[in-house]
């Protein structure tokens, strides 16, 4: 929800950093694995307990990803590269759960609800993306993407926000994944209902090459 507003304000230190990065000749993609394994190394943290330094891995991950598009801006976009990005942005997601689980047995239900919330954000983001992809549909709101980026009230931002505040208090874990996932949920809704309303009600015409 908040993804488009905050990217004027992030977007051109990350552009700067990115171009730096870009001339010392690392990849895009480069940054992007570096990013998920510093992101990884959060799990055995926080299944030891230690939330505070598991926020700081979580914390340079996300700024990773930030980069990893910044550096990308610079040198070009790869269809690889987005793929990389997205699949290893949930695969993360679905591992700070785990990871809090892993911790305490307490925590297992809530984060398995905030897992089975991850499943329904991704997939309806991920086929919106590959149907808008189908019919040319692009949009440039929150920068330039490899996919088609349809936002919610769970993006980015609050990812981070909610991520922050499990570590901050991880006593009030359950509660604080449970909103997250019911808020998931009505992102997952709302994609559900911007899909039927741009390829179910009226669907587009396809692309002339495309045999139609």
């Amino acid at each position: 929800m908040l993804d488009a507003t905050l990217r004027r304000f992030v977007d051109p230190p990350l552009n700067r950093i990115g171009a730096g990065i870009a001339r010392a000749g690392v990849s895009a993609n480069a940054v992007t694995i570096a990013g998920f394994l510093i992101g990884m190394a959060a799990l055995p943290l926080l299944a030891g307990g230690h939330y505070l330094a598991a926020l700081l891995l979580i914390l340079v991950n996300r700024i990773f990803d930030g980069l990893d598009g910044a550096v990308a801006r610079q040198t070009r976009l790869s269809d690889f590269g987005g793929y990389l990005d997205i699949v290893f942005d949930f695969i993360f997601y679905s591992a700070v759960a785990f990871g809090f689980a892993l911790g305490d047995p307490a925590h297992a239900l809530p984060a398995l609800f905030l897992v089975w919330s991850f499943v329904g954000t991704g997939t309806t983001f991920l086929a919106y993306a590959i149907l808008a992809e189908r019919y040319r549909i692009t949009t440039e709101i929150r920068g330039a993407k490899s996919l088609y980026y349809l936002g919610g009230l769970t993006e980015g931002t609050e990812t981070i926000v909610a991520m922050a505040l499990f570590c901050l208090l991880p006593e009030h874990f359950p509660l604080l994944a449970l909103i997250f996932g019911a808020m998931c949920w009505i992102t997952t809704a709302t994609r559900v209902a911007a899909a039927w309303m741009t390829f179910g009600r009226n669907p587009p015409r396809l692309p002339r090459d495309d045999g139609r």
